[in-house]
């Protein structure tokens, strides 16, 4: 492990390129061994460690002086369920240095263990895609804006974090996506902005679906690029409502399928269904992570909120995990295990260290 953020910041976007590590997402095989899940390997067998149950994805790993050690890594079952609402309570620490032969215990206590504010180093982002054809401007918009509403106290904090953003589109038949709020983390903006939707806001009745799903994707693409080049680790989430087919016929779906398919694996893709003139098996392909449908559009609010559900988890399935390490200078590359036990079930990655400089005083 460097001092260096920006050195792992950068290696873990060539990762990204050449698709060797990085963060799986729910439609992908989680065999640790194939490094879908980033940084780390499976714990030493003296540990005599269960199979993991639990999986816990290192995106980012850092030391700062005097003494501190961070891990930002995502948790998820074995079926890629993220698991959010951690404590530092829940971790065990395992170091392993030069004399050791086994790994030692870290008292949570005596180390400080605790989950931090992770807003330095990683950024959630989410794109709420909205369908206001006109058979939605005539029939549903009442519904859809509550129901958008909804998802939006969902899914961002009441107190606006920087780690928390989020960005609203819509679409008719035109060839653009359509921006509405741009990418915030007020809460109260966003709102705002659903409310101010209105029966003419758009002039083209028909609908390009396959080409908000290809422009969304871009846009997902573009923020995580952004995000890496500013040394902070990116994650992204699309979510896109519609109650019809593509009629526009602009683009093809295979090309808007090979687009999500394709897509950065910190990008976690999310439609919703309205009504029976959908085609659930295209909006499955499309929200690859997560797809729901309403019959009606009384039942619009509950089914956003079923995908606000899960986007909040995703989001907050990442953790910033730090401890002061009693390794001082001169002991070297130290290894490290960190272990998780929740809900009866356990989880545990190991990576390393180096303690180069390290002295007393970290808090």
């Amino acid at each position: 492990m460097k001092n260096n953020l920006t050195f792992f910041t950068a290696l873990f976007a060539i990762c990204l390129f050449i698709n060797s590590c990085g963060n799986a997402d729910d439609d992908v095989s989680f065999d640790i061994n194939q490094r879908e899940l980033g940084r780390g390997t499976e714990p030493d067998p003296c540990l005599g460690f269960e199979e993991n149950e639990l999986l816990l994805s290192i995106q980012e790993e850092f030391t700062t002086p005097p003494s501190k050690v961070s891990i930002l890594f995502r948790v998820s079952d074995t079926n890629g369920r993220p698991i959010s609402g951690l404590t530092a309570d829940q971790f065990t620490v395992y170091e392993q240095g030069r004399n050791d032969d086994c790994f030692r215990t870290i008292s949570s206590s005596e180390s400080q263990a605790r989950i931090s504010p992770n807003s330095q180093v990683f950024n959630n982002s989410t794109i709420l895609v909205l369908d206001l054809s006109n058979s939605v401007l005539q029939s549903s918009l009442d519904e859809l804006k509550t129901a958008s509403s909804s998802f939006i106290e969902n899914v961002m904090p009441e107190a606006a974090s920087p780690s928390f953003q989020m960005a609203i589109y819509w679409f008719d038949g035109e060839n653009t996506l359509h921006l509405l709020n741009d990418l915030t983390s007020s809460r109260m903006e966003l709102l705002a902005a659903i409310e101010g939707i209105t029966t003419d806001i758009s002039n083209d009745p028909s609908t390009d679906l396959y080409g908000a799903v290809l422009k969304s994707t871009d846009i997902a693409e573009n923020l995580i690029q952004q995000n890496n080049q500013n040394s902070i680790i990116g994650a992204a989430s699309v979510v896109l409502f519609t109650d019809g087919t593509d009629q526009a016929s602009r683009f093809t779906e295979d090309a808007a399928l090979r687009a999500v398919d394709q897509a950065n694996s910190n990008i976690s893709f999310f439609s919703i269904g309205l009504g029976a003139e959908i085609d659930t098996e295209v909006l499955e392909g499309i929200g690859k992570t997560a797809s729901v449908f309403a019959g009606n559009k009384e039942e619009l609010e509950a089914t956003f909120n079923q995908i606000s559900q899960r986007v909040s988890e995703q989001a907050r399935s990442f953790y910033l995990f730090e401890y002061c390490t009693p390794k001082r200078d001169g002991s070297g590359e130290n290894n490290l295990v960190i272990q998780l036990s929740s809900g009866g079930l356990q989880g545990a990655v190991q990576t390393k260290f180096n303690a180069n400089g390290f002295t007393g005083g970290c808090e």
